[in-house]
């Protein structure tokens, strides 16, 4: 592998001393190397800045940037960079023996795996943003951590300014969590709002929030189709449940199919449409789950709007917690980042390096298949106006085991961009009692045969949080 700047990079070099990284420095400055120089990476340098004087009595030492590696050196930067500080060779970072602690907020797989290995093998400690990185690597990036007693630390990689993280390292240590309820996608709840509050169609909103910088140009698919929250989710399931998931094994599925009528259905019953990442400890298996879901108006994460985001935490003893803020950003994600920079540093300072990940169990677990899972259903039919419809798909639905708690059958309905060049639909729409999802699919599998369906169903599970 080349760097950047081309010269070679070899990735397993002779490590470090680990006595090193852990002996007492006597107040000799943390020298930090930066991996990335981006939104997060800007507002790191930001807040390394303008709190220097605090952050320094708090670890007990200075912190000071040494390296910073970008990959254009042209490009215009934050004002708190000091240019001379700029490389385009990760190899300044992980290679110097002088760097302490580093810290990577490029993103992406590769090359940040390959640099994160190998500053953990030179005994530096790592802080990272990159939530794909480690929902894909993060159980063998801590053990490798843990082996070689430094730290790795990840705060900023879920909820931005949110510390999830260290509420179910630390706060939560003493407890069993059974239960995880997130909104961890900004995207998502603030397309969800919008379409809620005004109106909008799914596209209009999509838009809105491309403008105002809240989602990719001009591919917004990581957010929008559930990826990033699964990743999220598969973060938090390792703290969680100590579980180690691949990314196939969690159902995903995003926001695109939802309409307007869906959010006015969803009103009339009681609720409000929400992307949400689910997980339940189940014992013998765990779930693990992202999509929208149906949640009552009353709920506290029915009223998390906007690019708000929230994670609900459910333990044996304590109950419900809620942790709730922005969640994306510069400065809030560089908030979590620099916490954890601080941690880190005072751990190298005082000689105790390599507590953070101390103890923690990740392991391979059961993820129960969709088709398994029990919850209740909204389930809206576009069919054609005639006798005896709603008969079929009620019988459809008993055939198959599963029993009717609401219906109700409403005219032509105003549609969505998607649905306007069809032919006028009435709407048949009804909420189930808990069913087996397997259940369910197989009587919309039956009703899908049917001549007068004219829309595909639209399905969202109910939680009650």
């Amino acid at each position: 592998m080349k760097t950047e700047g081309g010269s070679p990079l070899n990735l397993n070099p002779e490590p470090h001393a680990a006595s090193d990284r852990r002996r007492l420095r006597g107040g000799a400055p943390i020298q930090i190397g930066l991996l990335g120089c981006g939104t997060v990476g800007g507002g790191v340098l930001r807040l390394l800045a303008e709190n220097s004087g605090y952050l320094a009595e708090r670890a007990g030492v200075p912190l000071v940037v040494k390296r910073v590696v970008v990959r254009d050196l042209e490009k215009e930067r934050v004002s708190a960079l000091d240019r001379g500080l700029l490389s385009t060779n990760p190899a300044e970072v992980v290679d110097d023996p002088s760097i302490d602690l580093v810290v990577e907020v490029m993103g992406g797989e590769t090359p940040a795996r390959e640099l994160i290995e190998r500053a953990i093998d030179r005994g530096k400690g790592v802080v990272t943003a990159n939530k794909l990185l480690l929902a894909a690597h993060g159980p063998a990036l801590l053990a490798r951590a843990a082996a070689r007693q430094v730290d790795l630390a990840f705060e900023g990689a879920v909820g931005g300014g949110i510390p999830i993280i260290r509420t179910l390292r630390d706060a939560f240590a003493s407890d069993w969590v059974e239960r995880v309820t997130a909104i961890v996608n900004g995207t998502c709840n603030y397309i969800l709002t919008r379409m809620r509050d005004t109106g909008a169609s799914f596209d209009a909103a999509l838009r809105e929030a491309q403008d105002l910088g809240y989602a990719e140009k001009p591919d917004p698919s990581l957010d929008v189709d559930g990826h990033d929250a699964a990743h999220k989710l598969i973060v938090l399931a390792m703290l969680a449940f100590g579980a180690q998931v691949d990314a196939a094994q969690v159902h995903t599925s995003g926001i695109r199919t939802i309409e307007e009528a869906d959010h006015l259905y969803a009103d009339r019953f009681g609720y409000t449409i929400k992307h949400l990442a689910i997980g339940r400890d189940l014992g013998d298996a765990i779930e693990l789950r992202v999509h929208p879901t149906l949640i009552p108006k009353q709920s506290v994460l029915a009223n998390v709007s906007g690019v708000l985001n929230a994670v609900l935490l459910e333990g044996r003893a304590v109950g419900p917690s809620l942790v709730y803020g922005r969640g994306a950003g510069d400065l809030p994600t560089a908030v979590s980042v620099v916490s954890d920079v601080l941690d880190v540093a005072r751990s190298i300072a005082s000689g105790v390096a390599g507590m953070q990940g101390r103890g923690m169990s990740i392991k391979p677990r059961r993820v129960r298949p969709l088709s398994e899972i029990v919850s209740r259903y909204y389930l809206r039919f576009a069919v054609e106006d005639r006798p005896g419809v709603m008969g079929r798909i009620a019988g459809a639905l008993g055939d198959a085991g599963v029993s009717i708690e609401q219906i109700v059958q409403q005219g032509p309905t105003k549609r969505s961009s998607g649905a306007a060049a069809r032919e006028p639909a009435v709407d048949v729409v009804l909420i189930t009692h808990d069913a087996q999802e397997g259940l369910v699919r197989s009587a919309l599998d039956a009703v899908a045969r049917e001549e007068f369906l004219r829309e595909p169903v639209h399905l969202f599970r109910i939680e009650e949080p």
